[in-house]
């Protein structure tokens, strides 16, 4: 994948997108009707969790290069460590996978409940996993192996039943001359014409994998550099397959059919679009045999229920040995959470969105038609409470054990369930099936200070407005757009109402410092003002007290931060403001 900020490429890609129109008019799908494209997106919006497979060249090194271990993902230690071209395809010469089994790869995924696998056809490092025609640079020709995986896990996968999908990376490549490099070249013979190389290299190996393998899904990763043409070379192909599915990391203008969240789960995922969080089960996309950082099965359970709730698919990442063995502890854990899926697999797959914004347990809400799914990863000792659902519950049980389950409407039409005989630790699922689709109506939600006087707000309570702002995980980013904002609802009662510090908890990426703003309290300026300063990166985040004083009286407001001024190329990554009392 990827060790650049995320949120820099993105909004590179953003500014493109508004900007450059040429690129928009190579989009293969321009002018797709929305029921073609609801056919051609069908069966992947009723998937939600596929395998991601990173394999390649760079799993025989494991992490480890000439007595130095890279401090990064291991897909990355040529470019990390520097390697020069000639010596790293070396490396080819020993790499002999002779415990790869394409059948038994595709029956973890599918045993762990996944629908759809997407796996690595060229990485970074310019080394093809499958049979091309273009160079003899691929495992088949260049190694003792002699096999075309790419050819064997989509033959698997025809025959199991699961959807198949390759990644291409198509501007990044250092091994071929003219591929581009994040960060430059480090040897002389990557240099050459990047759009030479596309035409040359990239077009022709993407056609041969559409041409050959048919692939469900095209996941391209990292477009730098790129021209018109070279977009055009590269989704000529497309035709062929007008069913394919392809994410929106061609970059350039083309939006692409699904978002691509790296490693964290968006707080309101992306409503109106489809989009897939990919994420590694440790610490690497690429094998690294000394990184042991596995997610636990209830953190891998949870964040797949919870990118559910919110619409999204997750693809969960396999680094496979070089010996082509998928790793022990990764295969424990898929098969753990398809022993839950098993049972609980109904609130996950073919749902749609939570209606809810927020629920009054810890837990995730999905909805199939006329039923409402309820994910409860711990059930509250006073009974689970449902607030806001207006339409009428039939019934309701436990989807894993069928149990029929009792609820109770209150006088203030909040719903009390009965708690389930058998609870799973990690989440029990209950569905209630209703007289019709859910109908929910919450009150607003406002912040109101704790109990200290504090007033906390966080980025996974705002209000984002613009063309490019959005939250990310814990921090509101891609702030390109100095008319975006960011902004709360606060209600401040009697005995908190007066004058307030305000403390900022950002990042800022070295290079686009210099944003100035001020917090605006119901569209009028405060004296509270900030000037933005780097940080040491966009994942290096600073506290600072900001100037002047907020004046909050009684009631309700709306407390919005607004640029005034962006020399840069974005304003800030912004995780929170707190404001604390003047005393």
């Amino acid at each position: 994948m990827k060790r650049v900020p995320l949120t820099l490429i993105a909004l590179a890609g953003l500014i493109v997108c508004s900007t450059n129109l040429a690129f928009a008019r190579q989009d293969p799908n321009a002018g797709e009707t929305k029921a073609h494209r609801d056919a051609r997106m069908h069966w992947w919006r009723e998937a939600r969790f596929g395998m991601f497979i990173h394999w390649g060249l760079y799993a025989e090194p494991a992490g480890e290069y000439n007595g130095k271990r890279t401090d990064s993902i291991g897909e990355w230690i040529m470019h990390d460590l520097k390697i020069p071209v000639a010596d790293y395809a070396e490396l080819a010469k020993k790499f002999d996978p002779e415990q790869f089994n394409a059948d038994q790869w595709v029956s973890i995924a599918k045993s762990a409940g996944m629908k759809y696998i997407v796996m690595t056809a060229k990485h970074h490092e310019g080394f093809a996993m499958f049979h091309t025609k273009v160079d003899g640079y691929n495992i088949y020709d260049a190694t003792p192996f002699k096999r075309d995986p790419i050819a064997e896990m989509a033959a698997a996968c025809r025959k199991q039943g699961i959807k198949f999908g390759v990644y291409y990376s198509q501007a990044q490549d250092w091994h071929h001359a003219g591929g581009a490099a994040y960060g430059g070249h480090w040897d002389t013979a990557q240099d050459g014409d990047l759009h030479e190389y596309v035409k040359k290299i990239a077009a022709p190996q993407v056609d041969e994998l559409l041409s050959k393998y048919h692939p469900a899904v095209l996941w391209w990763d990292t477009s730098v550099g790129m021209s018109p043409e070279d977009i055009k070379e590269l989704t000529a192909s497309f035709s062929k397959d007008p069913g394919l599915i392809a994410n929106n990391r061609l970059g350039n203008g083309v939006p692409g059919d699904t978002e691509t969240p790296e490693q964290y789960i968006p707080p309101k995922g992306y409503p109106g679009k489809d989009w897939e969080t990919c994420m590694t089960i440790n610490d690497t996309w690429g094998y690294k045999s000394f990184d042991k950082n596995f997610k636990s099965t209830e953190t891998l359970l949870r964040n797949l229920i919870d990118i559910a709730s919110k619409g999204g698919n997750y693809l969960l990442n396999v680094g496979p040995e070089p010996t082509g063995l998928i790793p022990a502890p990764e295969v424990e854990r898929l098969k753990d959470v398809g022993k839950w899926l098993k049972t609980n697999g109904a609130s996950i797959y073919a749902t749609s969105p939570s209606p809810y914004q927020r629920l009054s347990f810890d837990g995730r809400a999905t909805v199939k038609g006329k039923s409402l799914y309820l994910n409860v990863f711990n059930w509250p000792e006073g009974g689970l409470v449902l607030n806001g659902l207006q339409t009428p519950v039939l019934s309701a049980k436990s989807v894993a054990t069928g149990q029929k389950l009792s609820v109770q409407k209150g006088p203030d039409g909040a719903l009390t369930i009965e708690k389930p005989t058998q609870v799973d630790p990690i989440s029990t699922a209950i569905v209630l099936n209703l007289s019709g689709p859910p109908v929910v109506v919450e009150p607003e939600f406002q912040l109101t200070p704790m109990a200290n006087g504090d007033i906390q707000l966080k980025a996974t309570d705002a209000k984002t407005e613009g063309s490019s702002i959005q939250v990310e995980g814990e921090n509101v980013g891609y702030w390109t757009n100095e008319a975006d904002s960011v902004s709360w609802k606060v209600t401040v009662p009697e005995a908190n109402a007066g004058k307030y510090n305000a403390h900022l908890n950002y990042s800022c990426e070295p290079g686009t410092e210099g944003a100035t703003y001020v917090l605006d309290v119901d569209g009028v300026a405060s004296d509270v003002t900030g000037k933005v300063a780097k940080t040491g990166s966009w994942g290096d985040y600073a506290s600072i007290d900001l100037e002047g004083v907020l004046t909050l009286p009684t009631g309700s407001h709306v407390v919005k931060v607004h640029v005034l001024a962006k020399p840069g190329f974005a304003v800030m990554n912004l995780k929170n403001i707190l404001l604390t009392p003047v005393k």
